[in-house]
């Protein structure tokens, strides 16, 4: 069966947090009363996208992978879990302090996946920040008692934010993203959140969001910077890439031009258009992208050439 190319509708998701930086800006459409949250690759049992271009025009991007077979993933993958999910999150206002847990503790007690995940900041008003990671010397018992007492944000490190900034976020790392910035963000595919702490906002009904301290508190701890580069240059790639940890790759590529590549049978590769515009040839065809675009490479494709002006995000195993 032949491998090509395939450009992927977003699937939207709306939070009281989101507002219309995706609609507005970036083209991505929803009846939702607002676009906080674009997963632009997903493969899921309730999210799934579209292929929106050539044979496979119209099926969800399951249906394809289920036909094309494990070959299209790539021999990186052992599991039978689709292993990434890449998203746009526009964060109009702040998300709550929450924390993600780890492989053994998802799978011991959620039957799920961890979620290690990166953010590259894509774009971010003037003053923006996020949080990430405790402050040195606090502890989890610190934490712990911080969320007790009605407030853990002055226990974490808040860093300002500026286009084209990356960050590492690795399971067990309390973290929130701040007010008015829109981030890509690539994880593994799982969705679990534990929230600590949500400023006491209250969903549509008028109730107050629902908190997991006691799960967030047992997969939290600190981490020094030295162990957060531990995990996130894992692969050990002299640091070409934003990450190289064991669950994903994610290089950015200026496009200004052309540039050749290869997508090998080790692993499929995700192409997400930052900015900019350009042209995506294969031995089998031509494909036209432009800023919000995203892409499916699948795994064996073979050699391609981008020619354009862009700036482009690319996931690999």
């Amino acid at each position: 069966m032949k491998f090509y190319p395939l450009k992927l509708a977003h699937v939207a998701k709306a939070a009281i947090w989101g507002g219309e930086r995706l609609r507005r800006n970036w083209g991505k459409q929803s009846d939702l009363p607002c676009v906080a949250e674009t997963w632009e690759l997903t493969v899921r049992e309730k999210e799934n996208n579209l292929v929106l271009n050539g044979e496979f025009e119209g099926q969800t991007l399951a249906a394809v992978l289920a036909q094309w077979g494990h070959d299209a993933i790539g021999t990186a993958h052992t599991g039978d879990r689709f292993p990434l999910l890449i998203k746009f999150i526009d964060a109009n206002d702040r998300l709550s302090v929450q924390v993600h847990p780890d492989d053994a503790y998802a799978s011991a007690f959620e039957n799920d996946l961890g979620k290690t995940e990166m953010w590259y900041v894509v774009e971010a008003d003037k003053g923006a920040e996020l949080m990430m990671g405790l402050l040195p010397g606090v502890s989890t018992a610190d934490f712990a008692a911080a969320i007790q007492a009605g407030d853990p944000e002055p226990l974490l490190c808040h860093v300002p934010v500026k286009s084209g900034d990356c960050f590492f976020i690795p399971a067990g790392m309390p973290h929130a993203i701040g007010k008015g910035i829109l981030i890509a963000e690539i994880q593994q595919n799982c969705d679990l959140t534990y929230r600590v702490f949500d400023y006491n906002r209250r969903d549509k009904d008028g109730n107050l969001r629902e908190l997991h301290v006691e799960k967030a508190v047992t997969v939290s701890r600190p981490f020094t910077p030295a162990e957060v580069d531990a995990i996130r240059f894992a692969k050990g790639d002299g640091r070409s890439a934003l990450v190289a940890c064991p669950y994903f790759t994610v290089e950015n590529i200026p496009l200004n031009g052309m540039r050749k590549g290869q997508i090998s049978s080790e692993s499929f590769a995700h192409l997400l258009c930052l900015s900019g515009s350009g042209e995506l040839e294969t031995e089998c065809c031509k494909l036209t992208f432009t800023k919000g675009d995203s892409i499916f490479l699948p795994a064996g494709l073979g050699h391609y050439t981008l020619n354009g002006s862009a700036t482009l995000l690319q996931s690999t195993l």
